[in-house]
């Protein structure tokens, strides 16, 4: 079973008058990496070096420092962890003191490593994202519902009823369809929506 993070947490530490300051936190998607990376950019430091794992995707970034010594050795800590959905980026404010590149890999390994260590690690649910239609007259069950469940769902109105887009933790699928063909009496089904994988 994947795991990611529960929330955003971080870590600091000082190696040889160099500060390193490591942040994780849990992302859904690339643009959530995007956006914590922007709002995170900070121009005091020498190097933000930043690595992210969703799913099979993984990126990383060495921000200036030697090849493979900064992004690489963040990305193996997130998969050492076994963690997916997240973002690890470690700041650093260059000290005066080389640390060679063995002493950068330990040190933005170590940084992220310790941060991780900080986070609680949380089961990371599969979403399935679906579909279906229902009358105006049904609509306020199904909310209840829904609402009830703590499912994610958006609707739109249309002239026949309402249309309903959700995000199910898979597990929630059976019980809401036996619900949707009771409720209209088997005029409607809950859809699922087919991922394409890359």
């Amino acid at each position: 079973m994947p795991f990611t993070i529960a929330a955003q947490v971080s870590y600091e530490e000082e190696i040889k008058k160099s500060r390193f300051q490591a942040i994780a936190v849990p992302v859904e998607n690339e643009e959530a990496v995007k956006t914590f990376l922007e709002v995170n950019k900070d121009i005091t430091t020498t190097h933000q070096c930043w690595a992210w794992k969703i799913g099979h995707q993984v990126r990383f970034n060495d921000d200036g420092e030697p090849s493979g010594t900064a992004g690489r050795p963040i990305l193996a800590t997130i998969e050492g962890n076994e963690l997916t959905n997240v973002l690890v980026l470690v700041n650093r404010w260059y000290g005066g003191i080389k640390l060679g590149t063995g002493g950068l890999v330990r040190a933005y390994g170590g940084s992220a490593g310790q941060c991780l260590l900080l986070a609680e690690k949380i089961e990371l649910i599969e979403k399935k994202k679906a579909y279906f239609g229902c009358q105006f007259s049904e609509w306020s069950i199904f909310k209840y519902e829904m609402q009830h469940q703590g499912i994610d769902f958006q609707e739109q109105y249309t002239a026949e009823g309402v249309v309903v887009e959700l995000q199910l933790q898979v597990h929630q699928i059976p019980e809401l369809a036996d619900k949707i063909r009771d409720v209209t009496r088997g005029r409607e089904q809950l859809k699922l929506v087919e991922e394409q994988h890359d």
